[in-house]
């Protein structure tokens, strides 16, 4: 039976427009399509963590959050509880407003990405304790770094304590203390998060090798580089591999990060290696990314197996 997961972190809405190219500094550029969807790291992870579950897990995923007493607060609540996932320990702010990110997706899918952080910015690290007090023994613990980097620091060190594992997407990158890394079961920056995290950059497989044994001597446990549609870097104590991700061609690439952690979490939830766990994510964002929007393009368990 699969165990739990508890993602930490944060719930936009994402305002998205289409356009032919990503405008410059100072450029007007006309768009297309305008859409309006739910986002936000912690919250896309969690949905996507949801859907992959499948079926009949009996709401596997738990989600820690803070939204704005506003529309897009209310949005987000029903849209988490439609999915499946648990809201009991989703807090609300009085006074701050939700979330919200604006987003420009050209027709290669490459994006720009601006974000008010809102009421993720208020998200305190006692209000997940209740979360982490009602945890089992096989939970899988998921954060990102769009909440208070205070708030993912308490919640890191308590999980190591309770024995969960706990993986860290560091995105957006910032840097981070060096006392954090022995605390993570697993570590998954992309090309660029992983080259400031260790001052090197990240352009091809051999440099992404270079980055991820850094980590790992920093204390990390394991660590996965993504690496867009090359595929992630895996490194452990006792692999290091490319794994490639599938050949698709890419609409949207907004949430393919969140969608692999939170395949990455349900695959490692039911016992899958890292390397196997590794691969079942890689197939999950590879359909995502041909698909728009941030949640709307997260597959399905089903939708995988098709696939």
């Amino acid at each position: 039976m699969a165990g739990q997961i508890l993602v930490v972190g944060s719930s936009n809405t994402d305002m998205v427009v289409k356009t032919e190219k990503l405008p410059a500094p100072g450029e007007t550029v006309l768009g297309g399509t305008f859409l309006m969807n739910p986002g936000g790291k912690g919250a896309n992870q969690a949905v996507a963590a949801a859907r992959l579950a499948g079926k009949g897990t009996g709401s596997p995923v738990t989600l820690v959050a803070k939204v704005g007493n506003d529309l897009f607060g209310e949005q987000a609540i029903r849209q988490f509880e439609q999915e499946g996932i648990r809201t009991d320990y989703l807090a609300i702010d009085p006074e701050t407003p939700s979330g919200v990110a604006l987003i420009n997706v050209d027709t290669q899918g490459e994006n720009t990405i601006t974000v008010a952080s809102g009421a993720n910015a208020n998200l305190q690290p006692s209000e997940a304790d209740a979360a982490l007090e009602a945890t089992a023994p096989d939970t899988i613990v998921l954060l990102q770094l769009e909440i208070p980097l205070e708030t993912v620091e308490h919640v890191i060190r308590r999980s190591y304590e309770q024995g969960l594992r706990v993986i860290l997407n560091p995105a957006p990158a910032r840097p981070l203390p060096f006392g954090l890394y022995p605390f993570l079961y697993l570590l998954t920056p992309n090309e660029t998060e992983a080259g400031l995290l260790t001052h090197i950059a990240v352009t091809d497989e051999e440099t992404a090798g270079i980055a991820a044994r850094r980590l790992r001597e920093l204390g990390a446990a394991n660590v996965i580089i993504t690496l867009g549609s090359k595929g992630v870097y895996l490194h452990t104590e006792d692999t290091s591999t490319l794994i490639p991700a599938p050949d698709v061609i890419a609409l949207d690439t907004t949430a393919a990060g969140d969608c692999f952690n939170g395949a990455l979490a349900v695959a490692l939830s039911e016992g899958m290696t890292l390397p196997d766990a590794a691969a079942f994510a890689c197939q999950a964002a590879a359909l995502s990314v041909t698909r728009m929007g941030a949640q709307a393009s997260m597959p399905t368990r089903e939708e995988l197996k098709r696939n």
